[in-house]
């Protein structure tokens, strides 16, 4: 018997191993969870609000954003 795959649905993004109980099911390949909102999404830059309260540092060098200063190359407090 072979591994099920993990699928979510394109219309309430529930996840389910096999097809199920979902109403309108497509194949996950690497679904990302974020830890801030508990949100789902294959992108793994997802911002939500949560997420943007703790942005504390910018890089004046490339523009990024971060939570932490070590995570820059030329941080500065917003």
């Amino acid at each position: 018997m072979g591994k099920k795959k993990l699928r979510a649905c394109k219309t309430c993004k529930k996840k389910t191993k096999g097809i199920g109980h979902l109403c309108n099911p497509t194949e996950v390949t690497k679904a990302f969870v974020c830890k801030d909102c508990g949100a789902s999404s294959m992108e793994a830059k997802h911002i939500c609000k949560p997420k943007l309260k703790k942005l504390k540092y910018t890089c004046k060098k490339c523009d990024r954003l971060s939570v932490k200063s070590d995570r820059l190359c030329k941080p500065k407090k917003i």
